[in-house]
């Protein structure tokens, strides 16, 4: 084997140990952010781990990325504290100004709600008096259908607003590992 030769392998073999402590990073990171309940994003460990967002899109480590947000996402995990970027956290007065504003809005409402509630109690009493049972039960039964078809549309569309952020955090996180990728290409030529 000539000097050339040697270095070149002695090259790959650097680069290989390098790839592959890695790879161990962003599994250890991927594996302490489980254990403490941190939301997984590929950005997040890409960050914590030291490495470019593409690697962890890199087969390997993709799977056991999106196997650990699919489990989080089946166990309902939101975002740690120490997960919010420093400008989106609120300060304690600010949380207890709207908390104040809040619970004043509360008592307002339930006021409100209370006098929605004697006029209605007036007025079905006075519709009973000028009502037939059968209108009545009649009446019951449609408002039972509506209630019930109003209910499933809810459901469904919690369901669907779910579905969507979801898609939205994911298309986040390809967002901005293809621009971390496009600005190597670009530093690349």
């Amino acid at each position: 084997m000539t000097a050339r030769e040697a270095r070149a392998a002695a090259l790959k073999a650097a680069r290989e140990r390098d790839s592959q402590d890695k790879r161990r990073r962003v599994l250890e990171v991927l594996d302490s952010m489980q254990r403490t309940g941190t939301k997984i994003t590929f950005a997040r460990v890409a960050k914590e781990a030291g490495v470019s967002n593409w690697l962890a899109y890199s087969p390997g480590l993709r799977e056991p990325i999106e196997a650990a947000r699919r489990r989080q996402e089946e166990l309902g995990v939101e975002a740690t504290a120490d997960a919010v970027p420093p400008q989106s956290r609120v300060s304690n007065a600010s949380l207890k100004t709207d908390l104040a504003l809040a619970q004043q809005q509360v008592k307002e409402l339930r006021e409100e709600r209370n006098r929605l509630r004697e006029r209605l109690r007036l007025q079905l009493g006075t519709e009973l008096n000028h009502t037939e049972a059968s209108e009545l039960t009649m009446r019951l039964d449609e408002l039972s259908r509506e209630n019930l078809a109003l209910t499933k549309e809810i459901q469904q569309t919690q369901a669907d607003n779910r579905t969507l952020r979801t898609t939205i955090e994911n298309l986040e996180d390809d967002l901005t590992a293809a621009r971390q990728s496009l600005r190597k290409m670009i530093r690349g030529t």
